[in-house]
């Protein structure tokens, strides 16, 4: 704990999290004992006893622990779930904007029921229009609780939800009526201000393609993404690129930086440090700040904080004080998938980056140095961040470390342009000539991107990959810091038995499940689909007037990612159908 303190409690304070999620803790007793301990810790830090001494880090990584444990004990207490009649006349106004899809636009909205204020998740026919913060809306809504998943498999999206305080989801029926509000407060005009400025874009004269494009990289807006660009985004590895993280932020605070370092005198240099700090975490306000914004804030805030005191920065002492300050604030974030990545993707950067970059060969030109650099931080990010990719996604493209290191460097351009661009258009300054070069160079990006995408072969997905497979890669990258600073066999051993660890792992579940057989009857919304499995290949059965495309992608091949079976084949029945016999045996494919 000597060199690395806060890490080592952030990390501490991490397991009380996972433990109260595991365990679930119901009685607050243990408050007692985080009492008990914290007094013992006190005692230690001021003792002079050699026994309290030497104790006193123990102690002090205990009270983190029961920390975290109490945090999270009192955040995952259930809330009462408010009672809405199915058919229900709401009056409500908008908390954020959600992704769209081809029928209805969606929304997360707080509803004022009487004395009650519920959230819920609300679905508007497209046609309508669309919702803003000024506005109080009123409207007509069927409203349901978002059920939990019948199938161990599947995504709990009720789950997910419930994080949020958000236990129901309506859909509109009519056509609403809306009315000006006049208490706005800050954060719903600083929401507003960002909507207005995306309706902005909207109104320019460039494809519809690269607009969104402008939405996504610079206002963390896509929720009208077409398919394909996500789809290829996906595919090479390029996701992070729409995401506003790290490298976003770096730009961004960079451009601040020339701003205010022609503004003031160079003996004034604390001062733009100062000014360029307050102005990202103003942006950070603006674009709705996710966890890589406020983790990359953080930690630039942490490392020039640094500098300003004149003190040695630290990464990992600013990723645990990011890290600690966001789940503080939120324990629930440590299971969103983005924290997640964010977090892992500056670890492995932190551990591998330096061994790598050493590696590579030596140059002082400032050009082979910055084509070095991308390097090394792509190969460190994706090789952290690929056991989470398996786990989460099941998904692998070969071809993301070659489309990573083509595109990386024109995403600098591509953030800088769309900076420059999102300023002129929210000041409402028309300039056709420069639109026209913007369009053109966002269609050449994505041209390029769709054309690695193109590699289809390349391109593996339903990858099953359980939670020990996760973990045993993670203690593989681990080690393979040291083969990479020292190939020598002391250092090749742990990271071949780890390997060999992980086939083992994987070949005994592959085999465990090739030799389970089992039938289920899979429930989506109100289809039901059959399934039998029989040793490595299953079989499921749905009703002709199906839709095929979603049943494959929320049914079928959750299923298989699950049982690790990629061998299998679809039959249908009449849609008339109400049980289906196999094996003798009858199963019901309606509701009583």
């Amino acid at each position: 704990m000597q060199k690395q303190p806060l890490f080592i409690l952030c990390i501490c304070f991490i397991l009380g999290i996972t433990f109260q999620e595991i365990v679930l803790l119901k009685d607050a007793s243990f408050v007692y004992l985080f009492l008990i301990l914290s007094a013992v810790g006190c005692a230690a830090g001021f003792s002079k006893s050699i026994f309290f001494i030497r104790l006193r880090n123990y102690f002090l990584a205990a009270v983190f622990l029961f920390l975290g444990i109490i945090i999270h004990f009192y955040n995952s207490k259930k809330p009462i779930i408010p009672t809405l009649k199915k058919n229900e006349s709401i009056v409500f106004k908008l908390d954020k904007k959600l992704n769209f899809n081809e029928k209805n636009k969606r929304y997360e909205v707080t509803i004022l029921s009487d004395s009650l204020i519920v959230r819920s998740i609300l679905s508007i026919p497209q046609e309508q229009k669309e919702l803003d913060f000024k506005h109080f809306y009123k409207a007509d809504a069927l409203m349901s609780l978002v059920e939990h998943p019948k199938n161990d498999y599947q995504f709990d999206y009720a789950k997910y939800l419930s994080r949020k305080g958000i236990f129901h989801q309506g859909y509109v029926i009519n056509q609403y009526e809306s009315s000006i509000r006049s208490n706005l407060s800050i954060p719903e005009k600083i929401k507003q201000w960002r909507l207005t400025l995306l309706q902005k874009i909207d109104q320019v004269k460039i494809s519809a393609r690269s607009r969104e494009l402008m939405k996504g990289i610079i206002l963390a807006d896509r929720t009208e993404m077409d398919r394909k660009t996500v789809a290829d985004f996906s595919k090479t590895g390029l996701v992070h690129i729409l995401a506003i993280s790290g490298s976003h932020m770096v730009v961004i605070f960079g451009i601040f930086f020339l701003i205010f370092k022609n503004l003031f005198p160079v003996r004034h240099r604390k001062m733009v440090i100062i000014m360029s700090l307050v102005s990202i975490w103003l942006f950070a306000v603006f674009i709705d700040y996710g966890n890589p914004v406020v983790r990359s804030c953080i930690m630039l805030s942490v490392y020039f904080g640094y500098k300003l005191l004149e003190r040695k920065a630290d990464m990992l002492h600013s990723m645990a004080l990011a890290a600690f300050l966001i789940l503080v604030n939120s324990s629930y974030d440590l299971f969103d998938v983005g924290f997640q990545l964010s977090f892992i993707a500056v670890l492995g950067i932190y551990w591998l980056n330096q061994p790598i970059l050493k590696k590579l060969p030596k140059t002082r030109k400032n050009f082979h140095l910055l084509a070095f650099s991308i390097l090394s931080i792509t190969i460190s990010a994706q090789i952290a961040t690929l056991p989470l990719v398996l786990y989460y996604f099941h998904q692998f493209s070969f071809i993301s470390f070659a489309a990573n290191l083509v595109i990386i460097p024109f995403s600098q351009i591509l953030i800088i342009f769309s900076i420059i661009m999102t300023v002129i258009i929210g000041a409402e300054v028309q300039i056709p000539f420069l639109n026209n070069i913007y369009d053109w160079f966002i269609q050449k990006i994505l041209d390029l991107i769709g054309w690695f995408a193109g590699f289809e072969s390349l391109f593996s997905k339903n990858i099953p990959f359980s939670i020990l497979e996760l973990a045993i890669l993670f203690v593989a990258a681990y080690f393979l810091r040291f083969l990479i600073l020292k190939f020598q066999w002391k250092n090749l051993l742990p990271v071949a038995y780890t390997l060999a660890l992980f086939f083992i792992a994987r070949f005994s579940l592959n085999f465990y499940h090739d030799t389970k057989s089992e039938t289920i009857v899979h429930s989506y919304f109100k289809e039901r689909i059959f399934s039998a499995k029989e040793g490595k290949r299953v079989t499921f059965w749905m009703s002709e007037n199906a839709n095929p495309e979603k049943i494959q992608q929320y049914v079928i091949d959750p299923y298989l990612i699950s049982r690790r079976s990629n061998v299998y084949t679809v039959k249908f029945f009449p849609k008339e159908t109400a049980a289906i016999n196999y094996k003798g045996k009858e199963y019901q494919l309606k509701d009583d």
